[in-house]
């Protein structure tokens, strides 16, 4: 039998009237009965890589259609895109934490029995495969594991201990969606290792439920949050952009291929293409921030200079 907590009153922002928060967690909680999976089972982790196949699509690599790029032979470029997709797998690994963290907090203090704390115990277990999941492609790919800079290391042990609650949900949507945008191009890719299409797929309809609770929540608080608490997630959402977008590409992995590091960074963060495909990943998130008044004020500027905002 469900428990539910009745919603004390109809909430309505700039979207529209808000969903009931105990129907949206039971939708969600049928969805993960039916469609979850265990990466153990699921994939062939013991089908060799194939030659001449892609570990991460080309046009998402960092250094596409930079000069560096279009010095690289193809068997380089591939082997950097091997890299790098362990990278995406370290910062996916590091950012999961983060997430576990902050949906115990999110609950910590709600009724256990209800739906809305159900569901947000049953994304922590998706999450916890996921992690299992990324850290076997790491170790199957035969790279190395790639942690975020001591620096960025710090930085999230402090969000996740003074961030508020919309802006630990601002914080999710935006770990979430930029790489699930990506990993939607990966999977239907026939160019890419079947083993990581398999991980993409799975990952893509699996956290398809984690953005709708995370965008249902946050509609809410940026409601009835306080309003220092509004402006403060407005202020360290920005924060976290900046982190994130620099982030997104280890500078290690230049290095491991045999290319110059600082030359590669250099020509990273002087590429169109590269600005382009982040703030095309990120745009469907701005909008939708932007349309609840997330990015506002000083916030606004901080998303601008992280490059994830035109």
């Amino acid at each position: 039998m469900t428990t539910t907590v009745p919603e004390a009153e109809v909430l309505r922002d700039a979207l529209g009237l808000l969903k009931d928060r105990e129907q949206v967690a039971e939708r969600l909680l049928d969805s993960s009965a039916k469609h979850s999976f265990d990466p153990d089972k699921e994939l062939d982790w013991d089908a060799p890589f194939e030659d001449g196949k892609w570990f991460w699509p080309p046009e998402l690599v960092s250094l596409y259609d930079t000069p560096l790029w279009n010095r690289m032979s193809e068997e380089q470029r591939i082997l950097l895109s091997r890299h790098e997709a362990a990278a995406l797998a370290s910062l996916g690994i590091w950012f999961e934490l983060i997430l576990m963290q902050l949906l115990v907090r999110h609950v910590y203090d709600k009724a256990a029995t209800s739906a809305h704390v159900r569901y947000a115990l049953t994304e922590i277990e998706d999450e916890c495969r996921h992690s299992k999941m990324f850290a076997r492609l790491i170790a199957h790919g035969g790279t190395p594991w790639y942690p975020v800079s001591r620096a960025h290391q710090n930085l999230g042990r402090v969000f996740k201990t003074i961030s508020t609650t919309p802006g630990s949900f601002t914080a999710t949507l935006l770990g979430e969606e930029i790489l699930d945008w990506m990993q939607r191009l990966t999977f239907p890719d026939e160019r890419v290792q079947p083993l990581i299409r398999g991980v993409t797929r799975i990952h893509v309809i699996e956290e398809a439920r984690h953005v709708r609770y995370a965008r249902e929540e946050l509609r809410r608080q940026m409601l009835t949050a306080p309003r220092w608490s509004q402006e403060f997630t407005r202020i360290t959402s920005g924060e976290f952009a900046r982190v994130f977008s620099v982030a997104f590409v280890n500078p290690e992995v230049y290095t491991d291929v045999g290319l110059d590091k600082r030359q590669a960074m250099a020509q990273v963060k002087a590429s169109g293409h590269r600005r382009e495909v982040m703030r095309t990943g990120a745009r469907k998130l701005t909008d939708f921030l932007d349309d609840i008044g997330v990015l506002r004020g000083v916030g606004r500027r901080m998303w601008k200079a992280s490059g994830l905002l035109a």
